[in-house]
C-alpha cells in the first residue's frame, strides 16, 4: 500500500470504534482518534477488557463442581466473564499492541459490503 493510500485509510478510521489487543492480553474498545509514526493509538471513550485470571476461573470451577457433583470435571466447561472497566482517553503503545480490529454495527456492515460490489 502506497504511502497516500496508507493515510486516506487512516482517515477513514476516525471515529471509528477499534478493538486493540494488546501483548498483555488485555484488549481496549474506543473510539479511534489518531495515531503516530511510532504506531500509538489514542482511543476516547474506551473500556478495557481483562480475561479472568487463574484464580477466578479456578474459584468458579470449584463452584460449578460442588454445584454439579453428578458431571464429570473432566467433562464440564465453565464459564467466566471478562472483567471491564471504563478508562476513558488512552494512549496505546504501539510496541504493545498484537492486533488491530475495526468493530462494526450489522448495519455499517451491510454498507460496506454493498459499496465493495458496486
Amino acid at each position: 500500500m502506497e504511502e497516500n493510500q496508507a493515510v486516506q485509510y487512516l482517515e477513514s478510521l476516525i471515529g471509528q470504534t477499534l478493538r486493540v489487543h494488546a501483548t498483555d492480553t488485555r484488549i481496549f474498545v474506543g473510539t479511534f482518534k489518531c495515531t503516530d509514526s511510532a504506531r500509538n493509538i489514542i482511543l476516547a471513550s474506551t473500556y478495557e477488557y481483562r480475561f479472568p485470571s487463574p484464580s477466578a476461573i479456578q474459584h468458579a470451577a470449584t463452584d460449578a463442581e460442588n454445584q454439579d457433583s453428578g458431571i464429570a470435571a473432566e467433562s464440564q466447561n465453565v464459564k467466566v466473564n471478562m472483567t471491564s472497566r471504563f478508562i476513558g482517553l488512552v494512549v496505546v503503545p504501539g510496541q504493545h499492541i498484537t492486533k488491530i480490529e475495526l468493530e462494526e454495527t450489522p448495519q455499517q456492515s451491510r454498507v460496506r459490503e454493498t459499496l465493495r460490489k458496486s
